[in-house]
């Protein structure tokens, strides 16, 4: 937690006069019982209005000061904790965009949103409270014993045993209470998380006709949450009403024993009203310290957690004397040098020794049954993860001793799952390049198959895209997905199966657009399809994790089984005698 308040360093000075101001009302405060004390004794003098009205008037002045001290104060602080949050914020958001893939296995995304936002709201209302009370309190506090004692001596040992009782109350709720803070936002995690689930795949449960095994689920981790809420709210409303007996017992015993004194003529009544002020302000000072008691348990588990989000180790470094791709002549030559990849705590590699070159201006596909690691292969193309052996190449130069920024400019990738964002279909075809001509867009949805539904749409490449884009169909959605990358006009495209919700038509079609590209790019496509790699320059055959066949469609079909097994399932005798 102590890490989480280096962000308060900016803003250090705003703290320093929020506190003098705090020194301002807290004297303020301590004056008003004496300036009350010296009316109650002036008040017994007959004929002494002016020396009352004067001494009124003073107090009105200092009341006037020490609440302008307290708005100001209140200003302060919400001003500091509000741009502490909003850095805090901004850097775990730049941190998560920066993640890998790694790192992203560790957090789920419900985990990231809550520390996003419920964590940081935590924090926030800690440095609120913080700082209005936590240096108020002391000063409050210790001058309230100091003018306590100047007063009256004889009767610090009232206030010393209220302390003493109090403290120990509150100790003995915190320690009760503390392992239930803690729970709380994992469980805040958890709520979010089976909302989350619950809203992505509203079809499915809908399909599989599985509400009320849903409702069920959601109902246990709101319960969970609920049942735990109950439990500290009720633990801490305990802690109020106690003080507020343990006040008025004080207050009880301070005119009991104050007035046997005021009647001995041991004690003014106006001391003794001043006295009772003080061991009020003294008792307030740990009311405001028991409520810390209160914000403190729960932000501080909000800050571990939003710590751990900015403390993680990434997997993908930059390199300290990074390469630079040559932009005028860049050379899209794609190689794999004996790759070996294993996940991060997995018990063995997912690809094994994978060896071979993509050539500029040719096409190469992987095909592979399903977890041969073919989406794997085109990850470590684009750094979501690192290979834990070989080396990766393109123009010759180790992907890794060059900035992953220039690398993905280099990439126009289209990954498994089509997403796109809301706005329009224009905004997310320019989300590669946000400078992108109306003629490059164009094009790029031409190639891309996705012209003839833009154009059938009342408002084209201005129609809106919802969130996730689910108001278009997913061969639509995959389509766009294309166009997007090709707005980038990058030299490398790397499709993830991203063919696979195109009907054969439109695939073959698309296919023949691709070859109108440039003669330099170089194309790198994942397929589940016979159909789709067919006319591939290089075909590559993945089999749990190993190349076991590379070559071309016909070469392939006699030297290769799992290929012929693959393509058997798929084409007809007729097809696959062509």
């Amino acid at each position: 937690m102590i890490k989480v308040f280096k962000y308060m360093k900016p803003y250090i000075g705003m703290v320093l006069m929020a506190v003098a101001l705090l020194f301002v009302q807290a004297s303020c405060d301590l004056a008003l019982p004496d300036y009350m004390g010296n009316i109650v004794n002036e008040g017994v003098i007959p004929g002494d209005i002016p020396r009352i009205l004067e001494t009124g008037l003073l107090m009105l002045i200092i009341t006037f000061v020490g609440t302008a001290a307290s708005v100001i104060v209140g200003y302060f602080a919400s001003m500091t904790a509000a741009n502490v949050i909003r850095d805090m914020r901004m850097d775990i958001f730049n941190k998560v965009l920066a993640f890998s893939s790694a790192e992203m296995d560790k957090f789920s995304t419900s985990s990231l949103i809550t520390r996003t936002t419920n964590d940081l709201t935590q924090i926030q209302l800690l440095l609120v409270m913080g700082i209005r009370m936590v240096f108020y309190a002391p000063i409050l506090g210790t001058g309230g014993v100091i003018k306590a004692l100047s007063n009256s001596a004889s009767m610090t040992w009232v206030i010393g045993v209220g302390v003493i009782v109090m403290v120990g109350f509150i100790m003995t709720l915190f320690f009760i209470a503390l392992p239930k803070f803690q729970m709380v936002q994992k469980l805040v995690d958890r709520l979010n998380l089976v909302t989350r689930e619950n809203l992505d795949g509203i079809l499915v449960i809908r399909a599989f006709n599985t509400q009320n095994f849903e409702l069920d689920r959601f109902d246990v981790a709101n319960k969970e949450l609920t049942d735990t809420n109950l439990f500290v709210n009720r633990a801490m409303s305990i802690m109020m009403p106690f003080i507020m007996l343990a006040m008025n017992v004080i207050t009880v015993v301070i005119v009991w024993v104050g007035a046997r004194m005021v009647s001995d003529l041991k004690m003014d009544l106006g001391t003794m009203m001043s006295y009772m002020q003080y061991a009020m302000q003294i008792v307030m000072a740990f009311i405001m310290i028991s409520m810390m008691f209160i914000f403190i348990p729960r932000a501080a588990v909000s800050a571990k957690r939003v710590e751990e989000v900015l403390e993680t180790d990434e997997t993908v470094l930059e390199s300290e004397n990074p390469l630079k791709f040559n932009k005028d002549n860049f050379d899209s030559t794609i190689e794999y040098k004996n790759v070996s990849f294993r996940y991060p705590g997995g018990e063995g590699d997912v690809l094994k020794n994978i060896s071979f070159i993509a050539k500029t201006g040719e096409t190469t596909a992987v095909i592979g049954s399903t977890g041969s690691g073919k989406s794997t292969l085109v990850n470590l193309l684009l750094r979501l993860y690192d290979v834990t052996g070989g080396e990766i190449l393109i123009g010759g130069k180790d992907i890794r001793k060059v900035l992953t920024k220039d690398l993905r400019q280099a990439i126009g990738y289209v990954p498994q799952k089509s997403l796109l964002f809301s706005g329009t279909i224009k905004s997310n075809l320019q989300y590669g390049d946000r400078s992108a001509t109306e003629e490059n867009i164009e094009k790029s949805a031409r190639i891309a198959q996705a012209d003839d539904f833009i154009s059938e749409k009342e408002d084209g490449f201005e129609s809106p895209i919802s969130q996730g884009g689910t108001n278009v169909s997913g061969g639509q959605r995959q389509r766009l997905s294309i166009a997007r990358a090709l707005v980038k006009n990058s030299p490398i495209y790397v499709f993830d199966d991203s063919f696979s919700a195109l009907d054969l038509k439109t695939d073959s079609k698309l296919r023949s657009a691709l070859k109108g590209l440039p003669e330099n790019t170089t194309i790198l496509l994942v397929a589940q399809r016979i159909s789709t790699i067919m006319e591939a320059d290089q075909i590559l055959v993945l089999d749990n994790g190993r190349i076991v066949g590379k070559g071309k469609h016909r070469e392939l079909l006699k030297t290769c089984e799992v290929y012929r097994e693959i393509a058997g399932s798929q084409l007809s005798e007729e097809e696959l005698s062509r």
